[in-house]
């Protein structure tokens, strides 16, 4: 299937090259005007007097040697570079006898206004066209005043040339600059998600973790003298539970100082088989958590897993802390093309609504993110619920 895309050859060419290869087929269209091709009785253009003499083959050395200067100073000084092409236009039409600087002559000026205008700033590119423009302009005001005849409507198509190929290099960079720009912004986005995402995951494993905490520290201080053994095993559940948290935060952090710009390649983490260990590190703190398994157990896409884990993790804690319930009752059911999750305790149930943290809103957006739903309110009856309903993939439904 043929391709219209460039070959490796063409997309290699430097703009000084694409310049001077505009100009060799400017000067090769105007010798062909002046032939007489096949099936033509004459040529298109009467040669001027000057075209075939050694003073006119002389003039034209002269244009490609002002050319190919100004191809050399293209990348460094563009606009002495467009005064040498101008010069260069202007030399190569002088042995034509037109009235004007024909297309062909100036083509090579189009072709680096195009690249001056897409590369440059943009004041350097005004101010390349305005010396185009009037270069072109006292082209015919000097055989105006000479009394010469002039080609003013072949000058303005000539002209209109320099200012579409100007449009066009100055539309590039627009382009351009509007693709980094929109690469900038979605760097600055994806570092703004990745940390949401740390701190997300930092206040789901600590919250919980100091929610437990407080509530062994206080059992333990209310029967620290009348019942010493059961207020050691609370102060040891405060060891184990300090300790897990530090070596997760532990791993969190070396993760983050070792990793590569951009996402950090953080330990996938717990998920819903570790659901039973969170209800009982709890129900040791005083809150009893039963939970309720149904549907199928098969394996879950991490990110599903452990945004469910986290989900109930989350909403296990605002029992602990605000709903003053001594017990919830955790429901996972997996059926279909859907894992729903809900979290019921039998509190005050305005309490976890008029919390002034940030867990709710976090749940909200770990199943935004799943395209899932999520409703979380008090009950008629009393108490409070949190319910999230959680798309599967199609591979694991």
């Amino acid at each position: 299937m043929p391709s219209n895309r460039f070959s490796p050859q063409l997309r290699s060419l430097t703009p000084a090259a694409w310049v001077s290869l505009a100009w060799g087929v400017g000067a090769a269209f105007t010798f062909l005007m002046r032939q007489r091709l096949p099936g033509e009785s004459a040529p298109s253009v009467i040669a001027g007097v000057l075209y075939y003499r050694w003073d006119g083959v002389a003039m034209l050395a002269l244009a490609a040697v002002l050319n190919v200067a100004g191809c050399r100073l293209l990348g460094q000084r563009p606009l002495s570079a467009v005064g040498l092409l101008l010069a260069s236009a202007v030399v190569a039409t002088t042995p034509l006898s037109a009235g004007e600087i024909p297309m062909a002559q100036f083509l090579a000026v189009d072709v680096a206004l195009y690249f001056i205008a897409a590369n440059e700033s943009r004041r350097t590119g005004r101010v390349a066209l305005g010396m185009a423009l009037g270069t072109l302009a006292g082209y015919l005001t000097f055989r105006l005043l000479s009394r010469w005849t002039v080609g003013t409507s072949a000058e303005l198509a000539v002209a209109l040339t320099a200012v579409i190929a100007w449009l066009l290099g100055n539309a590039a960079r627009e382009a351009r600059e509007h693709a980094e720009a929109a690469r900038a912004q979605a760097a600055a986005q994806a570092v703004t998600a990745e940390r949401l995402r740390i701190a997300r995951e930092l206040h789901d494993m600590v919250a919980h973790s100091i929610g437990v905490i407080a509530l062994q520290a206080g059992a333990a201080g209310r029967v620290i003298d009348s019942q010493p053994a059961m207020a050691r095993a609370a102060l040891g559940e405060i060891e184990a539970t300090g300790r897990e948290t530090l070596a997760g935060l532990r791993r969190m952090l070396g993760a983050l100082r070792q990793s590569a710009p951009g996402r950090a390649p953080l330990d996938p983490g717990p998920g819903l088989a570790d659901v039973p260990r969170l209800a009982e590190a709890t129900t040791a703190a005083g809150v009893r958590v039963d939970v309720r398994r149904l549907g199928d157990p098969g394996p879950l896409p991490p990110e599903i897993d452990v945004s469910a884990y986290r989900i109930v993790q989350e909403a296990v804690t605002n029992v602990v802390r605000h709903s003053g319930a001594d017990s919830c009752r955790v429901t996972i059911d997996r059926r279909g093309d859907e894992l729903s999750i809900e979290v019921l305790d039998g509190g005050r149930g305005a309490g976890a609504a008029t919390g002034t943290g940030w867990g709710l809103v976090g749940m909200r957006e770990r199943v935004a993110l799943l395209h899932g739903e999520f409703t979380a309110g008090p009950l008629a009856g009393g108490g409070f619920l949190v319910s999230a309903r959680l798309p599967l993939p199609v591979g694991v439904r």
